[in-house]
């Protein structure tokens, strides 16, 4: 009963980093887009945040959405997970630290996250995106824990 028990365990948490790395793999595909197709308007974002040093903000802007489309590949493609997983939660904490930072403030900006338009996510004021990204990363760090905190089977049979 208890080998059935942890076996149904086991089995559920691989499911769950299954769908978790396909759902965070696609928010990061998602959001590299419309950042790959207009990177002018995502420097334009980018230099608003006001952390970023002036001489690095194009470049920034050119290789940013791409790391996020490579990573979201990985990530749903089960490729180098371990180093998807990472640098995944590396980005999103960088983000939200981003985000606070503007908040504290008192900077009212476009996030820039999953549009280049200068519209606020629908007049969504910046704690909405301190919120949605805080999921992004409570779903990062579930894979991170999966992938390397977590307790690995004994039985090698079990799963």
């Amino acid at each position: 009963m208890n080998e059935n028990k942890q076996y149904n365990r086991l089995l559920w948490n691989k499911r769950l980093f299954f769908w978790g790395r396909l759902l965070l793999g696609a928010i990061f595909i998602l959001a590299s887009v419309d950042k790959i197709l207009h990177p002018a308007a995502f420097a334009k974002i980018i230099y608003n945040y006001q952390i970023v040093p002036d001489e690095a903000v194009n470049l920034t802007a050119i290789m940013l959405p791409w790391i996020e489309l490579l990573l979201g590949l990985l990530l749903m493609l089960g490729l180098w997970i371990p180093g998807a997983v990472v640098l995944s939660n590396l980005l999103l904490l960088t983000f939200f630290g981003a985000i606070l930072f503007n908040v504290a403030r008192g900077l009212d900006i476009n996030c820039g996250c999953f549009s280049t338009t200068g519209e606020v996510a629908s007049g969504a004021p910046m704690g909405w995106y301190l919120l949605r990204d805080g999921i992004f990363l409570l779903l990062a760090l579930y894979l991170f824990f999966y992938v390397f905190l977590r307790k690995r089977p004994t039985n090698r049979s079990a799963v």
